[in-house]
C-alpha cells in the first residue's frame, strides 16, 4: 500500500480509502454484517487506514462501529464521518448529533470530521451564526475531533470561497477523469493543496459508471492501451497520478473489488502515467460524453420519491440505452423500474413534478426535465402496453 502525508497533521494516509456508503445489503435492505466485516478486516490487513462514513448512510455508522469494536481495530485506522448540518437548527444540535455518532461508532473521538455536503458560503455563515466555530473549537480542544473539514457538491466559485472562510484541516471533493471541470474540479484540488490541505476524493468512478458502465468503445480503447488494468483501475490511476490527491475513496462491496483496488494502490505514485495512457483518457472522455446524457452517480440522495419513481434506476437505464445499446437499456428499464415494484408505479411517467428530488440532488441535475426525456425515450406507447400487461399479471 502506498501512503501520502497529511501535511496538516503529519499522519500517513493510505492512498486507497474505504467509502462505507455502498455496503452490500440483504433482501431486507439491511447491510450484510458478515460481508461488511470480511471486507473491512481484509482492507485493514491490506494497509487501508482511512474509512469514511456518514450520519445519513443508513446503518453504516452502526455497522462500522460494531466491526471495529469487535475486532479491536479502531486504533489501527483513521475514521471519518460527517455532520448532517441540515438537521442543526440550534447550537445544541451539534453536540446531540455528534454524541449520537460517537455512540453508533463505539468510539470517543473522530479523526476526520466533515460538514456534510456544504455547498455555499451562505450556508456556512448560517452555521457560524448558530455557533459552530465555537463548538468545533471545543471539540478539537477536548480531542474528540482531530481534524475538521467539509465535503462539497456545488459550484467551483463557492468551493474556492469556502476555503478562505475558515482554517480547515482537510476537504473532500467529487473528482474523476470525467469531472475535471465539474464542481470543485482540478482548480479546486490545486487551490486546496496550495493551502496545505489533504484532499479526499469521492465518486472516483462516477457512481460505478467508470467501472461497469463504460461504453464498449471506451473499454476497447483502454484494453488496446494496456490490457492488464480493469476499468476501475484506470479510474484510480488517473487520480493517483496527481500528487495533490491524498486519498481516493472506493465504495467496495466485494472481495474482488478490494483485491483489484489494493493491487493498483500498491503502485500508485505521482506522475506514473505515460503519454500513451494520457492520450487514452482523452479519447475515453470523448466517447463517454457522447454516450452519457444524464450525469447521475446513483447516490440515491434524491430518494425516496413520494410517488415511488425509481429515479437513479431510470437514469441508469436511459444512459445505458445510449452507452451500450437500446435493447440493453430497455431491458434494464423494464426490470428495474417499470415492472419491478410492489406498487407498480416506479417508472418515470409517474413523476408529479413536486421538485422534492431536485432540492436534494448533490449533482444539481434538473431531475424533472430529465425524467421527461427518460419517459419519452423509454416509454413509447407499445412499452406502456407491455408494462400494463406485466403489472396485471403480477397482481
Amino acid at each position: 500500500m502506498q501512503y501520502r502525508i497529511d501535511k496538516k497533521s503529519g499522519k500517513e494516509l493510505s492512498v486507497l480509502g474505504f467509502g462505507c456508503m455502498r455496503f452490500a445489503r440483504g433482501i431486507s435492505g439491511k447491510i450484510d454484517l458478515q460481508k461488511a466485516e470480511k471486507l473491512i478486516v481484509s482492507a485493514i490487513e491490506s494497509g487501508v487506514n482511512y474509512f469514511d462514513t456518514a450520519y445519513i448512510y443508513s446503518g453504516s455508522e452502526e455497522i462500522v462501529g460494531e466491526i471495529l469494536h469487535k475486532n479491536k481495530l479502531r486504533e489501527k485506522i483513521f475514521l471519518a464521518t460527517k455532520l448532517p448540518f441540515s438537521k442543526c437548527k440550534v447550537y445544541e444540535d451539534f453536540e446531540r448529533l455528534f454524541q449520537e455518532q460517537l455512540s453508533r461508532l463505539q468510539t470517543d473521538y473522530i479523526d476526520y470530521y466533515l460538514i456534510h455536503n456544504l455547498p455555499t458560503t451562505a450556508l456556512w455563515q448560517g452555521l457560524c451564526t448558530l455557533g459552530i466555530e465555537k463548538w468545533i473549537a471545543e471539540k478539537k480542544a477536548s480531542g474528540q475531533i482531530k481534524n475538521i473539514g467539509y465535503s462539497f457538491h456545488g459550484a467551483q466559485d463557492q468551493f474556492l470561497a469556502l476555503l478562505d472562510l475558515y482554517d480547515w484541516d482537510f476537504c473532500q471533493i467529487q473528482y474523476n477523469y470525467m469531472n475535471e471541470h465539474y464542481q470543485a474540479g482540478t482548480a479546486g484540488l490545486l487551490a486546496a493543496n496550495k493551502k496545505g490541505l489533504p484532499v479526499i476524493i469521492m465518486e472516483p468512478l462516477l457512481g460505478g459508471k467508470l467501472a461497469t458502465g463504460l461504453p464498449k468503445k471506451a473499454e476497447q480503447k483502454f484494453r488496446e492501451t494496456d490490457g492488464k488494468y480493469s476499468n476501475a483501475a484506470w479510474g484510480f490511476r488517473w487520480l493517483w497520478n496527481q500528487p495533490q490527491v491524498s486519498v481516493v475513496l472506493s465504495g467496495m462491496n466485494s472481495e474482488e473489488q478490494l483485491l483489484d483496488n489494493v493491487k493498483v494502490a500498491q503502485e500508485a505514485v505521482p506522475d506514473m502515467l505515460v503519454p500513451q495512457e494520457l492520450a487514452a483518457y482523452e479519447r475515453v472522455q470523448e466517447i463517454f460524453r457522447e454516450a452519457y446524457k444524464i450525469p447521475c452517480t446513483g447516490c440515491n440522495y434524491c430518494m425516496p420519491c413520494p410517488k415511488g419513481v425509481n429515479i437513479p434506476a431510470s437514469f441508469a437505464a436511459y444512459n445505458a440505452s445510449y452507452a451500450n445499446d437500446f435493447v440493453t437499456g430497455m431491458m434494464q428499464y423494464m426490470t428495474s423500474t417499470a415492472i419491478n415494484h410492489k406498487n407498480h408505479n416506479s417508472s418515470g411517467h409517474n413523476c408529479i413534478k413536486c421538485g422534492a428530488c431536485e432540492q436534494k440532488c448533490p449533482q444539481h441535475i434538473p431531475i424533472i426535465a430529465s425524467l421527461e426525456k427518460v419517459t419519452k425515450r423509454m416509454e413509447p406507447f407499445w412499452v406502456r402496453g407491455i408494462i400494463a400487461i406485466a403489472n396485471k399479471v403480477m397482481r
